[in-house]
């Protein structure tokens, strides 16, 4: 079925990258830094002459972080817009479903946010879905190396997310812990919308945590650090990039001395390859400082991406769906994130996603702010 509908398809296929993502609801930064990070990337290389001597453009859909609806704009990418590829959006629970349609159909997907482990090693070969963006199976082992640094005690705690997110996440993080020798002291879980985490976070302090790792978006990441306030317990807290949007704003000086890993970031000083895109960013949408973008590594993950997928094209010299697939095992990229070299490894699973746990960095929340940690009071003391 996936040749048939890539055979039917191709001979129409149009120069778009479309992309699904949360353009409404709370987590509607993420969809808004991914079209600025594409947005970007399309001028640079239209103002280039485009690929194969057509300008691309970028085709949104918003899936308010809703599976279903990520599914639907899937079909409608490939389908009715003819895309040569698809940009993943800020919901693992979304990317996970779309890696049936996407590989039913055969349309390449690059993810740029969501980083659920099972949305690209999902056991499809040949295998459509790859990601510029962090994966959880790294990030749990990366965070899980950062808490048993920070821990006096060896005690960590962890507090998840009931989503395909969060419970994909609870598995990686056991299995870092046990590579490590440890167990978790607790793995408390919570749904979106709970406004108390009083009863989770009482455990977790009870047994002996001094370390607690977050795997939630930053409205929940709010609920469980004002738990922690209430019942005056204040652990090292350290998280998956869920709390790297809006949490500085929500929870105030709460918020203070939470590190968050990220891929990318804006804040603090700035090289010249950093500063020029900033400029980009600055002039296009009309922003003042960048503190103003909730999800930099967003902006730099699509941005990246995009590159990669011109690149292909232009290495497939085709719009042809698989022929593009083959050739994003072979692109050569210095990126704003990482040196893709390549950016995926057709030889390893794993490798479908291209940015390494050596390029995974930290930051952390002061003053509203979330600035890479070594540039901070916190970095001093780690």
């Amino acid at each position: 079925m996936m040749t048939l509908l890539s055979t039917a398809a191709v001979a129409e296929q149009m120069p778009c990258i479309g992309n699904s993502s949360a353009t409404t609801g709370p987590a509607a930064f993420g969809g808004q830094a991914i079209k600025m990070g594409a947005e970007i990337a399309i001028e640079e290389i239209n103002a280039k002459g485009g690929v194969l001597g057509k300008k691309l453009n970028l085709v949104q859909y918003d899936d308010a972080g809703a599976p279903p609806r990520g599914v639907d704009n899937t079909r409608r990418i490939a389908l009715a817009d003819k895309c040569i590829a698809i940009l993943g959006g800020y919901h693992s629970t979304v990317a996970v479903a779309q890696a049936e349609p996407v590989n039913e159909i055969g349309i390449p997907y690059v993810g740029v946010l969501a980083a659920n482990t099972k949305a690209i090693e999902n056991g499809h070969n040949p295998n459509f879905m790859f990601r510029v963006s962090a994966k959880d199976k790294w990030v749990a082992r990366y965070l899980v190396d950062q808490a048993l640094k920070a821990s006096k005690s060896g005690k960590i705690a962890f507090f998840y997310e009931n989503t395909g997110w969060g419970n994909g996440a609870i598995v990686d993080v056991k299995d870092a812990m046990a590579k490590k020798g440890k167990e978790l002291v607790a793995a408390e879980t919570f749904n979106w919308g709970d406004q108390d985490m009083s009863a989770q976070v009482i455990r977790a302090r009870n047994a002996g945590a001094d370390v607690a790792l977050f795997w939630a978006l930053d409205r929940e990441g709010n609920q469980i650090l004002r738990s922690m306030d209430k019942v005056g317990w204040k652990p090292t807290i350290i998280g998956a990039w869920g709390i790297a949007g809006n949490l500085g704003e929500l929870a105030g000086p709460l918020a203070n001395g939470v590190e968050v890993i990220q891929t990318y970031t804006f804040m603090g000083s700035m090289d010249a390859k950093k500063q020029a895109l900033w400029d980009k960013v600055k002039a296009k949408y009309g922003l003042k400082d960048p503190a103003e973008i909730k999800m930099g590594s967003g902006v730099a993950n699509a941005y990246d991406a995009v590159q990669i997928i011109a690149k292909a094209i232009e290495k497939a010299q085709s719009y042809d769906w698989e022929k593009v697939r083959q050739a994003l095992y072979t692109v050569d990229y210095d990126g704003l994130v990482a040196e893709y070299k390549p950016a995926f490894d057709a030889s390893d699973p794993e490798r479908q996603d291209a940015i390494l746990p050596k390029y995974y960095k930290l930051t952390v929340w002061v003053d509203g702010k979330l600035l890479p940690i070594e540039q901070t009071a916190y970095g001093k003391t780690n």
